[in-house]
């Protein structure tokens, strides 16, 4: 990753102007309405809210719980917090019909012609959830003439930790160069809540899960790795970070189209 800036308590409002007019100016070169995202009650999608509010454009926050999962572990409570903070416009859509619809249709269907039985994985029907909200965003977002906002930061970038065409599938990325550090730090200076900024990071696939757990390594760790070539981590954690970096680069690539040269 090209990286050439750090953002510092020393200079947040510097960057938190620059990232701001950012989404100001993509909004207006896409002759768009407004943005809308989803809304986790996570640090980063808060990040972004805070960013948008500060750019003053139109925007509109979806929450998206698949059952009780966003009252369980009080992101509901959360994400509204940051909401009536800023006070900002959101919906909420329940996809808990519609992902256990698309998983019964999925496992009753998977036998091809020849005979040969499918079994579906626990992460490929995890990763069911993220790609309907995408699609819920999308179709919300088209209807309401609104670009649909990337949040996942550098530290998930570089390790792939996202899912494609889900968390991955938006119009632009206001944070997508920022590491996990600088997103905390630009956070505290935007005002976004402590409760937020402090909780272990989760994308929601399951009851109990958090990145750190599922990635193997730290955010501290993919950190120092993006920013001091793994100086100061093990030698263990920096070869499972490149590891994954190679083997998800595919992730932040155009698909290859096959041309005659």
């Amino acid at each position: 990753m090209n990286k050439n800036f750090f953002i510092t308590e020393e200079n947040a409002e510097e960057y938190a102007i620059k990232i701001s007019k950012f989404i100001e100016e993509k909004v207006k070169e896409a002759n768009a309405k407004g943005v809308i995202f989803g809304m986790s009650g996570g640090i980063d999608c808060s990040l972004v809210a805070a960013l948008c509010a500060k750019a003053g454009v139109e925007t509109l926050l979806v929450m998206m719980p698949y059952g009780d999962s966003m009252e369980r572990t009080k992101d509901s409570k959360d994400a509204l917090e940051l909401i009536e903070k800023f006070d900002l416009d959101y919906t909420t859509v329940d996809i808990t019909t519609t992902v256990d619809a698309l998983e019964d249709s999925l496992k009753k269907s998977c036998k091809t012609l020849k005979g040969v039985e499918i079994e579906l994985g626990s992460l490929a029907l995890s990763n069911i959830r993220p790609r309907v909200r995408m699609t819920t965003l999308y179709a919300l977002g088209q209807s309401l003439g609104y670009m649909v906002v990337g949040t996942g930061n550098l530290s998930e970038r570089t390790v792939g930790y996202s899912t494609k065409w889900g968390d991955s599938g938006h119009d632009f990325n206001p944070i997508g160069m920022l590491t996990k550090t600088e997103v905390r730090t630009l956070a505290r200076y935007l005002g976004v809540p402590t409760s937020i900024i402090e909780k272990a990071p989760s994308a929601g696939l399951w009851a109990g899960q958090t990145d750190e757990d599922e990635m193997g390594v730290t955010y501290r760790e993919i950190d120092d790795y993006i920013l001091t070539g793994g100086k100061n981590i093990s030698k263990e954690a920096f070869e499972k970070i490149k590891r994954k970096e190679e083997l998800n680069k595919h992730k932040s690539e155009m698909p290859p189209i096959w041309n005659l040269k």
